[in-house]
Protein backbone atom coordinates (compact mmCIF):
# COMPACT_ATOMS: atom_id res chain seq x y z
CA UNK A 1 0.00 0.00 0.00
CA UNK A 2 1.14 3.57 -0.50
CA UNK A 3 0.64 7.08 1.38
CA UNK A 4 -0.97 9.98 0.23
CA UNK A 5 0.84 12.86 -2.07
CA UNK A 6 4.02 10.82 -2.02
CA UNK A 7 3.10 7.72 -3.94
CA UNK A 8 6.00 6.92 -6.47
CA UNK A 9 8.79 7.69 -3.46
CA UNK A 10 6.77 5.56 -0.84
CA UNK A 11 6.52 2.88 -3.31
CA UNK A 12 9.63 2.13 -4.70
CA UNK A 13 10.66 2.70 -0.56
CA UNK A 14 8.35 -0.20 0.52
CA UNK A 15 9.51 -2.57 -2.46
CA UNK A 16 12.77 -1.92 -1.83
CA UNK A 17 12.77 -2.46 1.73
CA UNK A 18 10.62 -5.79 1.07
CA UNK A 19 13.51 -6.89 -1.56
CA UNK A 20 15.93 -6.59 0.77
CA UNK A 21 14.59 -9.43 2.71
CA UNK A 22 15.95 -11.39 -0.03
CA UNK A 23 19.53 -10.82 1.36
CA UNK A 24 19.46 -13.67 3.78
CA UNK A 25 22.36 -14.89 5.77
CA UNK A 26 23.16 -18.76 5.04
CA UNK A 27 22.69 -21.60 7.73
CA UNK A 28 25.74 -23.10 9.31
CA UNK A 29 24.80 -26.45 10.62
CA UNK A 30 26.13 -29.55 11.19
CA UNK A 31 25.63 -32.57 9.31
CA UNK A 32 23.39 -32.65 6.47
CA UNK A 33 21.36 -29.28 4.87
CA UNK A 34 18.27 -28.44 6.66
CA UNK A 35 14.93 -29.18 4.32
CA UNK A 36 12.34 -26.97 3.81
CA UNK A 37 9.45 -27.99 2.13
CA UNK A 38 7.23 -25.16 0.76
CA UNK A 39 3.34 -25.92 -0.11
CA UNK A 40 1.95 -23.88 -2.29
CA UNK A 41 3.42 -21.58 -5.46
CA UNK A 42 1.50 -18.39 -5.46
CA UNK A 43 2.88 -14.64 -4.44
CA UNK A 44 3.85 -15.95 -0.80
CA UNK A 45 5.36 -19.46 -1.87
CA UNK A 46 7.23 -18.92 -4.66
CA UNK A 47 8.48 -15.74 -2.98
CA UNK A 48 9.57 -17.99 0.29
CA UNK A 49 10.80 -20.63 -1.71
CA UNK A 50 13.06 -18.30 -3.98
CA UNK A 51 13.97 -16.37 -1.09
CA UNK A 52 15.20 -20.26 1.12
CA UNK A 53 17.13 -21.26 -1.78
CA UNK A 54 19.21 -17.69 -2.13
CA UNK A 55 19.81 -18.31 1.89
CA UNK A 56 21.50 -21.59 0.77
CA UNK A 57 18.75 -24.00 2.10
CA UNK A 58 17.43 -27.16 0.38
CA UNK A 59 13.89 -26.26 -0.63
CA UNK A 60 11.15 -28.53 -2.57
CA UNK A 61 8.13 -26.36 -3.80
CA UNK A 62 5.22 -28.35 -3.61
CA UNK A 63 2.35 -26.93 -6.02
CA UNK A 64 -0.22 -28.97 -8.38
CA UNK A 65 -0.31 -26.66 -11.05
CA UNK A 66 1.83 -26.00 -13.90
CA UNK A 67 0.53 -22.08 -13.97
CA UNK A 68 -0.01 -19.89 -11.54
CA UNK A 69 -2.73 -17.58 -12.36
CA UNK A 70 -2.40 -14.15 -10.85
CA UNK A 71 -5.21 -12.55 -8.95
CA UNK A 72 -3.89 -8.55 -8.82
CA UNK A 73 -5.40 -7.53 -12.12
CA UNK A 74 -7.55 -9.85 -12.79
CA UNK A 75 -10.89 -7.69 -12.50
CA UNK A 76 -9.24 -5.48 -15.49
CA UNK A 77 -9.56 -8.79 -17.14
CA UNK A 78 -13.33 -9.16 -16.31
CA UNK A 79 -13.74 -5.56 -18.04
CA UNK A 80 -12.03 -6.67 -21.45
CA UNK A 81 -8.88 -4.01 -20.30
CA UNK A 82 -6.43 -6.76 -20.48
CA UNK A 83 -5.65 -10.54 -21.69
CA UNK A 84 -5.82 -13.44 -19.32
CA UNK A 85 -2.54 -14.39 -20.36
CA UNK A 86 -1.15 -11.88 -18.88
CA UNK A 87 -2.31 -13.32 -15.50
CA UNK A 88 -0.42 -16.58 -16.03
CA UNK A 89 2.48 -17.50 -15.05
CA UNK A 90 4.53 -20.56 -14.89
CA UNK A 91 7.45 -22.02 -12.56
CA UNK A 92 10.19 -23.09 -14.60
CA UNK A 93 12.17 -19.82 -13.81
CA UNK A 94 11.96 -21.37 -10.16
CA UNK A 95 13.55 -24.31 -10.70
CA UNK A 96 16.68 -22.69 -12.61
CA UNK A 97 17.04 -21.11 -9.32
CA UNK A 98 18.03 -23.77 -7.47
CA UNK A 99 14.31 -24.81 -6.38
CA UNK A 100 13.40 -28.59 -6.47
CA UNK A 101 9.34 -28.13 -7.93
CA UNK A 102 7.37 -30.83 -6.90
CA UNK A 103 4.13 -30.47 -9.33
CA UNK A 104 1.81 -32.96 -6.81
CA UNK A 105 -1.16 -31.89 -4.42
CA UNK A 106 -0.41 -32.14 -0.66
CA UNK A 107 -2.68 -33.97 1.09
CA UNK A 108 -1.40 -34.33 4.54
CA UNK A 109 1.03 -33.31 6.60
CA UNK A 110 2.84 -35.54 9.59
CA UNK A 111 3.73 -32.67 12.32
CA UNK A 112 5.11 -35.45 14.56
CA UNK A 113 7.25 -37.04 11.57
CA UNK A 114 7.82 -34.16 10.03
CA UNK A 115 6.39 -35.24 6.74
CA UNK A 116 4.34 -34.15 3.52
CA UNK A 117 1.81 -36.47 2.12
CA UNK A 118 1.17 -36.16 -1.34
CA UNK A 119 -1.71 -37.09 -3.18
CA UNK A 120 0.10 -40.07 -5.44
CA UNK A 121 0.86 -41.66 -1.53
CA UNK A 122 4.86 -40.95 -1.63
CA UNK A 123 6.28 -38.14 1.18
CA UNK A 124 8.08 -35.72 1.79
CA UNK A 125 10.52 -34.78 4.82
CA UNK A 126 11.20 -31.38 6.21
CA UNK A 127 12.91 -29.86 9.05
CA UNK A 128 10.84 -26.73 8.62
CA UNK A 129 7.40 -26.55 6.76
CA UNK A 130 6.37 -23.04 4.87
CA UNK A 131 2.42 -23.42 3.75
CA UNK A 132 1.15 -20.63 1.54
CA UNK A 133 -2.42 -22.19 0.91
CA UNK A 134 -4.15 -19.00 0.14
CA UNK A 135 -7.54 -19.09 0.43
CA UNK A 136 -10.83 -22.10 0.28
CA UNK A 137 -14.30 -20.72 -0.80
CA UNK A 138 -16.93 -21.69 1.81
CA UNK A 139 -19.79 -23.20 -0.12
CA UNK A 140 -21.42 -24.33 2.69
CA UNK A 141 -21.89 -20.44 3.92
CA UNK A 142 -24.66 -18.94 1.75
CA UNK A 143 -27.69 -20.93 1.03
CA UNK A 144 -28.18 -22.03 -2.88
CA UNK A 145 -24.50 -21.06 -3.10
CA UNK A 146 -22.70 -24.25 -4.36
CA UNK A 147 -19.84 -25.18 -6.87
CA UNK A 148 -22.44 -25.99 -9.42
CA UNK A 149 -24.43 -22.39 -8.33
CA UNK A 150 -20.93 -20.98 -9.15
CA UNK A 151 -21.05 -22.10 -13.13
CA UNK A 152 -24.05 -20.01 -13.13
CA UNK A 153 -23.51 -16.89 -10.74
CA UNK A 154 -19.61 -17.44 -10.59
CA UNK A 155 -17.39 -15.76 -8.05
CA UNK A 156 -14.55 -15.04 -9.78
CA UNK A 157 -12.29 -15.06 -6.69
CA UNK A 158 -9.90 -17.29 -7.67
CA UNK A 159 -8.54 -15.99 -11.17
CA UNK A 160 -9.13 -18.61 -14.14
CA UNK A 161 -11.83 -19.80 -15.87
CA UNK A 162 -14.16 -17.67 -13.33
CA UNK A 163 -12.80 -14.73 -14.31
CA UNK A 164 -13.18 -15.64 -18.07
CA UNK A 165 -17.14 -16.83 -17.25
CA UNK A 166 -17.72 -13.55 -15.81
CA UNK A 167 -16.24 -11.62 -18.52
CA UNK A 168 -18.05 -13.66 -20.92
CA UNK A 169 -21.61 -13.10 -19.20
CA UNK A 170 -21.54 -9.27 -18.85
CA UNK A 171 -20.20 -9.27 -22.70
CA UNK A 172 -23.43 -11.37 -23.47
CA UNK A 173 -26.17 -9.11 -21.36
CA UNK A 174 -28.37 -7.07 -23.12
CA UNK A 175 -27.82 -3.60 -22.54
CA UNK A 176 -30.58 -2.74 -20.01
CA UNK A 177 -29.98 -5.70 -17.80
CA UNK A 178 -28.92 -5.52 -14.12
CA UNK A 179 -25.50 -7.03 -12.01
CA UNK A 180 -25.57 -7.66 -8.78
CA UNK A 181 -22.32 -8.52 -6.90
CA UNK A 182 -22.11 -9.85 -3.10
CA UNK A 183 -19.14 -9.00 -0.97
CA UNK A 184 -18.74 -11.17 2.34
CA UNK A 185 -18.33 -10.01 5.71
CA UNK A 186 -14.59 -9.28 6.70
CA UNK A 187 -12.15 -11.27 6.49
CA UNK A 188 -11.87 -12.60 2.89
CA UNK A 189 -8.73 -12.29 0.41
CA UNK A 190 -8.41 -8.51 -1.38
CA UNK A 191 -10.23 -6.30 0.63
CA UNK A 192 -10.66 -3.74 -1.80
CA UNK A 193 -10.81 -5.79 -4.40
CA UNK A 194 -14.99 -6.26 -4.55
CA UNK A 195 -15.32 -2.51 -4.67
CA UNK A 196 -12.48 -2.11 -7.86
CA UNK A 197 -14.98 -5.06 -9.70
CA UNK A 198 -17.61 -3.02 -8.99
CA UNK A 199 -16.15 0.55 -10.61
CA UNK A 200 -14.34 -1.69 -13.67
CA UNK A 201 -17.95 -3.02 -14.40
CA UNK A 202 -19.50 -0.01 -14.07
CA UNK A 203 -17.73 1.59 -16.46
CA UNK A 204 -18.09 -1.64 -18.77
CA UNK A 205 -21.61 -0.42 -18.70
CA UNK A 206 -21.22 3.41 -18.97
CA UNK A 207 -19.61 2.92 -21.73
CA UNK A 208 -21.01 -0.61 -24.00
CA UNK A 209 -24.56 -0.61 -21.98
CA UNK A 210 -25.56 2.68 -20.75
CA UNK A 211 -28.82 1.58 -19.92
CA UNK A 212 -27.81 -1.40 -17.71
CA UNK A 213 -27.70 -1.02 -13.45
CA UNK A 214 -25.39 -2.04 -11.43
CA UNK A 215 -26.07 -2.97 -7.27
CA UNK A 216 -23.74 -4.18 -4.63
CA UNK A 217 -24.80 -5.88 -1.93
CA UNK A 218 -22.37 -5.88 1.28
CA UNK A 219 -22.48 -7.70 4.28
CA UNK A 220 -20.36 -4.64 6.30
CA UNK A 221 -21.18 -0.73 6.48
CA UNK A 222 -17.40 0.38 6.15
CA UNK A 223 -14.52 -1.03 3.59
CA UNK A 224 -11.21 -0.29 2.51
CA UNK A 225 -10.72 3.22 0.52
CA UNK A 226 -14.79 3.56 1.07
CA UNK A 227 -14.42 6.98 0.55
CA UNK A 228 -12.19 6.86 -2.53
CA UNK A 229 -14.29 4.52 -4.11
CA UNK A 230 -17.71 6.27 -3.23
CA UNK A 231 -16.34 9.44 -4.14
CA UNK A 232 -15.25 7.88 -7.76
CA UNK A 233 -18.55 6.06 -8.16
CA UNK A 234 -20.54 9.79 -7.74
CA UNK A 235 -18.19 11.36 -10.22
CA UNK A 236 -17.82 8.48 -12.75
CA UNK A 237 -21.01 5.93 -12.57
CA UNK A 238 -23.92 8.41 -10.78
CA UNK A 239 -27.51 6.70 -11.29
CA UNK A 240 -25.51 3.54 -12.27
CA UNK A 241 -24.53 2.27 -9.33
CA UNK A 242 -26.27 1.49 -6.15
CA UNK A 243 -24.76 0.26 -3.15
CA UNK A 244 -26.81 -0.81 -0.47
CA UNK A 245 -24.33 -1.82 3.30
CA UNK A 246 -25.66 -4.12 5.76
CA UNK A 247 -27.18 -1.08 7.35
CA UNK A 248 -29.54 -0.94 4.32
CA UNK A 249 -30.15 -4.62 4.10
CA UNK A 250 -27.05 -5.36 1.81
CA UNK A 251 -26.25 -8.77 3.39
CA UNK A 252 -27.22 -11.51 0.82
CA UNK A 253 -29.07 -14.11 2.41
CA UNK A 254 -29.45 -16.68 0.23
CA UNK A 255 -29.20 -17.29 -3.83
CA UNK A 256 -31.30 -19.07 -6.39
CA UNK A 257 -29.05 -19.64 -9.71
CA UNK A 258 -32.22 -20.99 -11.48
CA UNK A 259 -34.30 -17.82 -10.93
CA UNK A 260 -31.28 -15.72 -10.70
CA UNK A 261 -32.18 -14.26 -7.46
CA UNK A 262 -30.19 -13.39 -4.83
CA UNK A 263 -31.81 -12.49 -1.67
CA UNK A 264 -31.31 -10.20 1.55
CA UNK A 265 -33.38 -9.61 4.76
CA UNK A 266 -35.29 -6.77 3.47
CA UNK A 267 -35.79 -7.27 -0.99
CA UNK A 268 -35.01 -10.14 -3.16
CA UNK A 269 -33.20 -8.78 -6.58
CA UNK A 270 -33.58 -10.12 -9.90
CA UNK A 271 -29.84 -10.60 -11.59
CA UNK A 272 -29.13 -10.54 -15.26
CA UNK A 273 -25.24 -11.31 -14.05
CA UNK A 274 -24.52 -11.68 -10.69
CA UNK A 275 -21.30 -12.73 -9.00
CA UNK A 276 -21.60 -13.95 -5.71
CA UNK A 277 -18.57 -13.60 -3.56
CA UNK A 278 -18.78 -16.35 -0.70
CA UNK A 279 -16.96 -16.05 2.25
CA UNK A 280 -13.70 -17.67 2.92
CA UNK A 281 -11.01 -19.97 4.94
CA UNK A 282 -7.77 -20.66 4.70
CA UNK A 283 -7.01 -23.46 1.83
CA UNK A 284 -7.49 -26.79 2.76
CA UNK A 285 -4.14 -28.56 3.57
CA UNK A 286 -3.94 -25.90 6.36
CA UNK A 287 -6.88 -28.03 8.71
CA UNK A 288 -5.27 -31.00 7.62
CA UNK A 289 -1.89 -29.70 9.28
CA UNK A 290 -3.81 -28.67 12.19
CA UNK A 291 -2.45 -24.82 11.94
CA UNK A 292 -6.33 -23.63 11.46
CA UNK A 293 -8.68 -22.24 14.40
CA UNK A 294 -12.20 -22.32 14.22
CA UNK A 295 -12.07 -19.22 12.64
CA UNK A 296 -10.98 -21.10 9.26
CA UNK A 297 -7.61 -19.03 9.92
CA UNK A 298 -4.37 -19.54 10.87
CA UNK A 299 -2.87 -17.82 13.88
CA UNK A 300 0.57 -17.31 13.46
CA UNK A 301 3.94 -15.63 15.40
CA UNK A 302 4.60 -12.03 13.68
CA UNK A 303 8.16 -12.05 13.90
CA UNK A 304 9.01 -15.54 12.14
CA UNK A 305 5.56 -16.77 11.19
CA UNK A 306 5.42 -19.88 12.60
CA UNK A 307 2.18 -21.25 13.56
CA UNK A 308 1.05 -20.90 17.15
CA UNK A 309 -0.88 -23.95 16.99
CA UNK A 310 2.09 -26.41 15.23
CA UNK A 311 5.37 -26.39 16.16
CA UNK A 312 7.87 -26.51 13.18
CA UNK A 313 5.16 -24.88 10.44
CA UNK A 314 4.81 -21.34 9.28
CA UNK A 315 2.12 -19.96 7.89
CA UNK A 316 2.02 -17.08 4.99
CA UNK A 317 -0.17 -15.29 2.84
CA UNK A 318 -3.89 -15.26 2.77
CA UNK A 319 -4.01 -17.95 4.82
CA UNK A 320 -2.77 -16.50 8.43
CA UNK A 321 -4.27 -14.05 10.38
CA UNK A 322 -2.06 -11.61 9.89
CA UNK A 323 -3.67 -8.49 12.48
CA UNK A 324 -4.12 -5.38 10.55
CA UNK A 325 -1.86 -6.21 7.53
CA UNK A 326 -4.72 -7.35 4.80
CA UNK A 327 -4.93 -10.55 2.48
CA UNK A 328 -3.06 -9.30 -0.41
CA UNK A 329 -0.41 -10.31 -2.85
CA UNK A 330 1.94 -7.71 -1.25
CA UNK A 331 1.28 -8.87 2.17
CA UNK A 332 2.31 -12.69 0.85
CA UNK A 333 5.27 -11.39 -1.11
CA UNK A 334 6.39 -9.11 2.13
CA UNK A 335 5.91 -12.17 4.60
CA UNK A 336 7.37 -14.48 2.60
CA UNK A 337 10.79 -13.09 2.70
CA UNK A 338 10.39 -12.10 6.56
CA UNK A 339 9.36 -15.55 7.13
CA UNK A 340 12.11 -17.15 5.21
CA UNK A 341 14.36 -14.91 7.32
CA UNK A 342 12.96 -15.93 10.10
CA UNK A 343 13.05 -19.89 9.17
CA UNK A 344 17.15 -19.50 8.07
CA UNK A 345 17.91 -17.63 11.53
CA UNK A 346 16.06 -20.51 13.18
CA UNK A 347 17.69 -23.50 11.25
CA UNK A 348 21.46 -21.17 11.77
CA UNK A 349 20.11 -21.65 15.91
CA UNK A 350 20.03 -17.74 15.60
CA UNK A 351 17.49 -15.37 17.44
CA UNK A 352 15.15 -13.78 14.61
CA UNK A 353 15.01 -10.57 14.31
CA UNK A 354 11.35 -8.39 14.60
CA UNK A 355 10.64 -7.06 11.23
CA UNK A 356 8.79 -4.40 9.66
CA UNK A 357 6.47 -4.91 6.76
CA UNK A 358 4.79 -3.14 3.77
CA UNK A 359 1.92 -3.23 2.05
CA UNK A 360 0.61 -1.61 -0.98
CA UNK A 361 -2.92 -1.86 -2.69
CA UNK A 362 -3.83 -0.17 -6.00
CA UNK A 363 -7.11 -0.15 -7.18
CA UNK A 364 -8.80 0.78 -10.43
CA UNK A 365 -11.67 2.85 -10.88
CA UNK A 366 -11.70 3.12 -14.90
CA UNK A 367 -8.88 2.48 -17.28
CA UNK A 368 -6.09 4.55 -16.26
CA UNK A 369 -8.02 5.54 -13.03
CA UNK A 370 -6.75 4.42 -9.87
CA UNK A 371 -6.35 4.73 -6.15
CA UNK A 372 -4.36 3.73 -3.27
CA UNK A 373 -3.94 2.82 0.23
CA UNK A 374 -0.55 1.98 2.12
CA UNK A 375 0.63 0.62 5.33
CA UNK A 376 3.77 -0.45 7.59
CA UNK A 377 3.33 -3.19 10.17
CA UNK A 378 4.90 -4.53 13.22
CA UNK A 379 4.82 -6.60 16.06
CA UNK A 380 3.16 -5.74 18.95
CA UNK A 381 1.31 -7.63 21.56
CA UNK A 382 1.72 -10.46 19.63
CA UNK A 383 -0.06 -8.96 16.67
CA UNK A 384 1.12 -7.38 13.67
CA UNK A 385 -0.47 -3.64 14.15
CA UNK A 386 0.03 -0.67 12.09
CA UNK A 387 2.73 1.77 12.43
CA UNK A 388 1.60 4.60 13.79
CA UNK A 389 1.62 8.08 10.85
CA UNK A 390 3.14 5.61 8.77
CA UNK A 391 -0.24 4.96 6.33
CA UNK A 392 -2.43 6.60 4.01
CA UNK A 393 -4.40 6.53 0.88
CA UNK A 394 -4.40 8.66 -2.23
CA UNK A 395 -5.80 12.14 -1.39
CA UNK A 396 -9.85 12.39 -1.91
CA UNK A 397 -9.21 15.50 -4.03
CA UNK A 398 -6.45 14.60 -6.73
CA UNK A 399 -6.69 15.90 -10.16
CA UNK A 400 -7.19 13.43 -12.83
CA UNK A 401 -3.65 13.36 -13.36
CA UNK A 402 -2.66 12.06 -10.66
CA UNK A 403 -5.05 9.00 -10.71
CA UNK A 404 -3.46 8.61 -14.12
CA UNK A 405 -0.08 8.75 -12.03
CA UNK A 406 -1.73 6.11 -9.56
CA UNK A 407 -2.69 3.83 -12.64
CA UNK A 408 0.62 4.16 -14.17
CA UNK A 409 2.44 2.70 -10.86
CA UNK A 410 -0.51 0.05 -9.96
CA UNK A 411 1.39 -1.24 -13.70
CA UNK A 412 4.88 -0.79 -12.87
CA UNK A 413 4.30 -2.86 -9.44
CA UNK A 414 2.24 -5.77 -11.23
CA UNK A 415 5.19 -6.02 -13.41
CA UNK A 416 7.60 -5.47 -11.00
CA UNK A 417 6.49 -8.22 -8.71
CA UNK A 418 5.58 -10.62 -10.89
CA UNK A 419 9.05 -10.47 -12.75
CA UNK A 420 10.76 -10.86 -9.35
CA UNK A 421 8.19 -13.40 -8.10
CA UNK A 422 8.46 -15.99 -10.86
CA UNK A 423 11.40 -14.84 -13.38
Amino acid sequence: MRCCGNTRRATRRGFLAAAAGLALARPTLAGTAPRVVVVGGGFGGATAARALAQAGIDVTLVEGSATYTAGPFSNAVIAGLQPIAAQRFGYDRLGAAGITLVRATATGIDPAGRRVTLADGSGLAYDRLVLAPGIDLRFDALPGYDEAAAAVMPHAWKAGEQTLLLARQLDAMPDGGTVVIAVPANPYRCPPGPYERASLIAHVLKTRKPRSKLIVLDAKDAFSKQRLFQAAWAALYPGLLEYVPLAAGGQVTAVDPAAMTVQTDFATYKADVASIIPPQRAGRIAGLAGVADRSGWCPIDPVTFESRLVPGIHVIGDAAIAGAMPKSAFSANAQAKVCARAVADLLAGRAPEEPKLINTCYSLVAPGNAISVAGVFHPVAGILADVEGAGGTSPLDAPDAVRAQEAAYAEDWYRTITAEVFG
